[in-house]
Order: C-alpha cells, then structure tokens, then sequence
C-alpha cells in the first residue's frame, strides 16, 4: 500500500492542502466504488477513480465521461490516490500540485469484467454514467489511455452541430399589437454562435468563420457549464471605450443531446436561462413580453440600435432572415413617435 500511494503523498503537503492523508487499511470487499470529480483547475477536467486493490486508480479526463459510443475520449493515467479521496471535495490552494476546486460530478459501484495492464472493461452504476465503458492504453507513454462508452447511448441523441448560421431578423416597424412578441435589446456588436462541450469551446462569426482567438475572455464559459453540450446564440458587445467585450446571451440552440432549433422561442428562452450563465465577459439579459414601445424608447434614450421583436411561438431557423423576428430602429421609433 505505502509504496502504491508513495507519488500521491510525494506530491502533497498535506499541512497545506485539504486532501486527506492516506491512513493505509484495507476495505471489506464489496462492491468496488467510482468517483467522477469536476476539477477547476488550469484547465477543467474530470478525474476518474476506480477503487481497486486497496486503492483509487485514477485518470483525469479532459473532456469528460462520453456518453456516446461513437465518441472515444482522452484519459491521462495519473498517480493512485487513496479510497478517502472518494467522498473529497473543496479547495486545494494556489502553489499546491492540482491547485482549483474540486466537487464531486458523480458516484457509485461498478461491476468489474476485466482488469489488464493496459486495459480496463466495468459496468458503471452511477447516478449519472451508468453503463458498459472501457479504458485503455492508446500511445507511447504509460499515460495516454483513452475512454470508451460500449453501450449504445442510453437516449437517442441529436449529434452535435458542426456549424449552424444565425438566424436574421428583418428590418420593420413596430407591429401594431404586441400579442404573441417577445421584445429583447439589439445589441451592436459581432454575432457569435458558441459550441461549447466539456473542457472545449469555440466561437463563429456569421459567416462560419473561427473567431475564438479574438475573444480569450469568453473562453472559461465552458467552466461554468461543466460536462453539458450547448451551443448558444449571442453577440460580442463593448459598452464603452474602456470595457472589455461582453458576450451578449439571447438564445440556445442545442442542450444535451437534443436539437432545440424546432423549439419555440418561450422555451429556448426558458432553458437558457435556466443555465444561469453570468460571468464577467458574458450574460444573459431578460427578454419582454410587452412594453415594446417602452424599450424602443429606452433604447434611443440611451442610442442603442433598437430592439428585436421574436414570435414567442418560432423556431429558430439557421440562416434565414424571418418575418418571425423582427428589427426595429429605435430612430424610427422616435419618428414614428412624433
């Protein structure tokens, strides 16, 4: 035992860090037991812990447990770490080895069907992964595994977008009834479709072109979704000369597994604010039912561009300029007004 948990203890000080110190007993066998921990640390990751000869065999995984078989995915094999470590969660400090927070994502048993040097097969029963996977050596070093659903995914899954072209809304004036519309600020700035999967985002312009380099700040949006697949909808927006870009949240097209293009605009609204994502470069703004004219006239108060008008019944329909949204210039408004 000692000389298994020996780099784990050479990598801590454990007068510094909260992670528990190995205490070396063995456990009555039963059913083995899995953690998934979500680590903020430099980068997002998740470790996965297997207890498995009076020990947790370990690999963090860059990207997350997958949850379909057509996608294999990294696992760095790291050091033993000790079964205490199943139930550890909190803050390791800045200057510490693994400095960040760690939760726990997951738990469980698992059924073991095979142990190799260089290969693991297991049943997971968890509350979250659950299922036949399997790990195994994939390179040179004696740290590059990879990891592998063998069951088929437990839901059909919509595959995730490469690329999808934002949806336009027309120039018109304001509808005479305001039944049936949702009203957002139009915000003057880049559209940018984000695709955001776990460990992993990336930005597009509109005319599908990569823009994820310009904008680093938006990059950790990633960490506050953790392991759940979305693209969104929004615009990179500087509210003044001496303010870092914002990007400006107003719709989601994808969540999980599932295709939300065909959606109303009510409920894309409704799951992408439930995601709360608020940060210091992105936000997700209110939207409202009425009061149009109201905003119209805010917004040239404070020489904003206008506002969008959004059945709350349409779909979002990639690439086309609808009659379902509509653009109105706040300078019409006043025009209008008079």
């Amino acid at each position: 035992m000692a000389k298994k948990l020996g780099e784990y203890e050479r990598k801590r000080d454990f007068a510094a860090t909260p992670e528990p110190a190995p205490k070396r007993r063995r456990r009555k066998q039963k059913q083995p037991r899995f953690v998934v921990q979500e680590h903020s640390a430099r980068r997002l990751h998740w470790d996965l812990r297997l207890e498995h000869d009076g020990v947790l065999a370990s690999w963090a995984i860059p990207n997350g447990i997958p949850m379909d078989p057509e996608e294999n995915r990294k696992a760095v094999h790291t050091e033993d770490h000790p079964l205490e470590y199943l139930e550890f969660e909190g803050e390791i400090p800045k200057g510490e080895y693994g400095a960040g927070t760690m939760a726990v994502w997951d738990h469980g048993t698992y059924e073991l069907e095979k142990w190799e040097e260089g290969k693991v097969v297991l049943r997971f029963a968890g509350e979250r992964v659950r299922g036949r996977y399997a790990l195994f050596r994939a390179g040179r070093a004696a740290k590059d595994w990879m990891i592998h659903r063998i069951d088929p995914a437990e839901e059909e899954r919509d595959p995730f977008p490469d690329s999808v072209l934002p949806m336009a809304a027309k120039p018109a004036p304001m509808p005479r009834s305001e039944k049936g519309w949702a009203t957002e600020v139009k915000w003057d700035g880049v559209r940018a479709i984000a695709y955001c999967r776990p460990g992993r985002l990336k930005l597009q312009a509109c005319d599908l072109e990569a823009i994820t380099r310009q904008y680093p700040e938006v990059g950790r949006l990633s960490r506050q979704l953790g392991a759940r697949d979305a693209v969104l909808d929004g615009a990179m927006v500087t509210f003044g000369d001496d303010y870092p870009v914002t990007y400006v949240l107003f719709d989601l097209l994808y969540l999980d597994g599932r295709d939300l293009t065909g959606e109303p605009y009510r409920r894309r609204r409704e799951l992408l604010e439930g995601l709360g994502l608020e940060g210091e470069s992105w936000q997700t703004p209110g939207y409202s039912v009425g009061h149009a004219k109201e905003l119209l006239a805010a917004a040239a108060e404070q020489s904003l561009e206008g506002v969008v008008l959004k059945r709350l019944d349409s779909p979002y329909s990639p690439g086309e300029r609808s009659d379902a949204w509509l653009e109105v210039k706040a300078k019409d408004g006043r025009r209008r007004a008079r």
